[in-house]
């Protein structure tokens, strides 16, 4: 750990992936706000990027949540059958671009990355720069269910296939303090009833062991139990969901009061991480958990 990593206590935010289920990460902004906690840096994966892009660029929660109450995947997908997909992501992008025009993901009031994969190379994208809309689109691009979206000589899908929840992205950005939210920190998955299902399994299990070492690295973790909600449709349920992830964000954040307070004990526990050569008493990885 460098003296710089010592003393940085900007914030960063990592927003994961998880489909419908992302209203939840619209209460752990609401939370984080209550809390007066700002993020310097924001990041996505999949669902995470659509509500990182907006908050990115000042959209207010309550614009949000309403662009999200009524929202289900069947509402930002349209059929076109292809031999790479059954889907496209135009719908979602014409929503973006309601909202926030033909943004450029550089003039984000808030830095903002949003991760995709590379299908061809297999090597995590992470955007910067460049348009807005076509990045969120390829970030929850779903393998095997939409047409992967081509951007220059790449041919880009979900996010989440290198970094389901964007850790890493947002340490890269130059964040000191890192709070993740993980919308299947729960590691339990449905009783199969389909073949759609098998494969959704499968897949989520697949990532949830990356997941699981890229969280490491989160000072802060807020990891949802949603296992009872629906990946694709959770309109009747919004206001559950907003509150699962208001109230685990809530009780999560407490565990910062000290670092709101206080960077002092942010020194003191980085220091004895990194001189001491005996393991930390628990007490000082209050954000490890």
């Amino acid at each position: 750990m460098s003296i710089k990593k010592l003393f940085n206590t900007k914030v960063g935010l990592a927003l994961g992936g998880g489909g419908a289920k992302g209203v939840a990460h619209i209460g752990v902004l609401k939370a984080l706000e209550d809390a007066r906690v700002k993020p310097d840096y924001i990041a996505g994966t999949s669902v995470g990027a659509m509500v990182a892009a907006m908050y990115a660029f000042n959209v207010s929660i309550k614009t949000i949540a309403n662009v999200a109450r009524d929202l289900t995947l069947a509402q930002i997908t349209t059929f076109k059958l292809s031999k790479t997909g059954f889907f496209t992501a135009d719908p979602l992008k014409e929503i973006l671009i309601e909202y926030l025009g033909e943004a450029k993901i550089e003039d984000a009031v808030i830095p903002l990355a949003i991760v995709a994969t590379d299908l061809k190379t297999g090597e995590e994208v992470i955007f910067t720069h460049g348009p807005l809309a076509d990045a969120v689109c390829a970030s929850a691009s779903i393998p095997g269910v939409y047409i992967p979206l081509k951007m220059g000589e790449r041919t880009l899908v979900d996010g989440g296939i290198v970094q389901s929840v964007p850790v890493g992205a947002v340490k890269a950005m130059g964040a000191g303090v890192i709070i993740a939210s993980e919308l299947g920190g729960v590691g339990v998955y449905e009783e199969p009833k389909n073949v759609l299902d098998v494969m959704r399994n499968a897949f989520d299990i697949a990532l949830s062991h990356r997941t699981k070492e890229e969280v490491k690295e989160a000072d802060l973790l807020i990891a949802v139990d949603l296992r009872e909600f629906s990946i694709a449709d959770n309109t009747e349920r919004y206001d559950e969901l907003f509150t699962i992830g208001y109230d685990s964000a809530t009780k999560e954040l407490t565990k910062m009061a000290w670092y709101r307070k206080s960077n002092l004990l942010l020194y003191v526990w980085r220091i004895i991480c990194l001189l001491t050569p005996f393991k930390v008493p628990e007490f000082f990885k209050v954000g490890k958990n």
